[in-house]
């Protein structure tokens, strides 16, 4: 039985486990990433690897998911929107401190690679596209049986795919991009807004947020969403709008045998995926004597970041 070590660094945790060939975790533990500080983040993260490869020491490798653009050599984190890291040579510096080797990858990838060997798509023999929906919006491209980098290792940023043009300033700099109309920070956006223009409307949504549009949550959409508040499916419907249209353009250009939807948003279920599915599907009906991807919520859950880096830590 061949043992890695996988490790997913995220804004608030760093979290590991030593999973086996098959995909299974056989030990875990997490801590507090300290975000405001490059190096305890990266002492954490060796920190996590060590006290693992001390508890399984027939682990061989080490694979990192960091939220953050890697450079094509999969060696730096270039930059990091939640982490103060900026130009860190992270994949060295494990390797060197827990001894073993170590590789170094998007968590989003990561992600995308724990649905397409153990998850929704583990059927698939060739290619798939997830898409991340979670405060924001992130991706992972399989194509030919393999992650697809790009030239200079930062591909699959589908949350800045641009859906309205002169749109919803985005944090990247650019107008209208997807991460503005699909992600989590969208559906609280449309819900407060629909709150406002229409209280009558959202009577259960503004109850749960004691009455202040502003301190609406995505958590509370989704509890007065299920209960029927008609601000809540709203802001749901227009989300899950913005998602299928992405997902109908994903399909024109790749064409992948499937089609995948993950991240914390995906928990509200049929809120989300069925307007993202009828929008798809609707965009596409054009093609309807072609086949297409099928659309399906990724399975791995909370698991998916270290499966998904102990995996291609082992096949590197």
């Amino acid at each position: 039985m061949t043992l890695t070590i996988g490790i997913d660094v995220g804004g608030t945790k760093v979290a590991g486990g030593v999973v086996d060939e098959h995909g299974n975790v056989l030990a875990s533990n997490r801590r507090p990433t300290p975000a405001e500080d490059p190096a305890g983040t990266r002492d954490t993260i060796a920190e996590v690897a060590a006290e693992l490869a001390a508890q399984y020491p027939q682990a061989t490798a080490v694979g990192i998911g960091a939220a953050a653009w890697i450079d094509a050599a999969g060696s730096t984190v270039l930059f990091a929107p939640n982490l103060a890291w900026r130009d860190e040579p992270l994949r060295d510096y494990v390797s060197k401190a827990v001894g073993l080797p170590t590789v170094l990858e998007n968590d989003a990838n990561v992600a995308a690679w724990a649905e397409f060997r153990f998850g929704v798509a583990k059927h698939a023999d060739d290619s798939m596209v997830m898409i991340t929906v979670g405060t924001g919006i992130g991706g992972g491209i399989v194509l030919g049986g393999k992650l697809w980098h790009g030239a200079n290792g930062i591909a699959g940023e589908l949350g800045h795919i641009q859906s309205v043009p002169d749109g919803h300033p985005c944090g990247c700099g650019r107008l209208g991009c997807l991460e503005q109309y699909a992600s989590g920070n969208a559906l609280v956006r449309f819900a407060r807004a629909g709150a406002r223009q229409e209280p009558e409307r959202a009577a259960q949504l503004l109850e749960l947020a004691g009455g202040d549009p502003l301190a609406i949550s995505g958590r509370q959409i989704t509890e007065a969403a299920r209960a029927g508040d008609g601000v809540a499916m709203d802001a749901f419907a227009q989300t899950g709008y913005w998602l299928g249209v992405a997902l109908a353009d994903l399909a024109q250009s790749l064409d992948p045998q499937i089609l995948v939807i993950g991240g914390g948003v995906v928990d509200a279920g049929p809120l989300l995926m069925g307007p993202a599915e009828r929008t798809y599907r609707d965009q596409l009906a054009q093609r309807n004597r072609f086949p297409v991807a099928e659309v399906h919520a990724a399975q791995m859950g909370n698991d998916a970041g270290v499966v998904g880096a102990a995996d291609l830590a082992r096949r590197a």
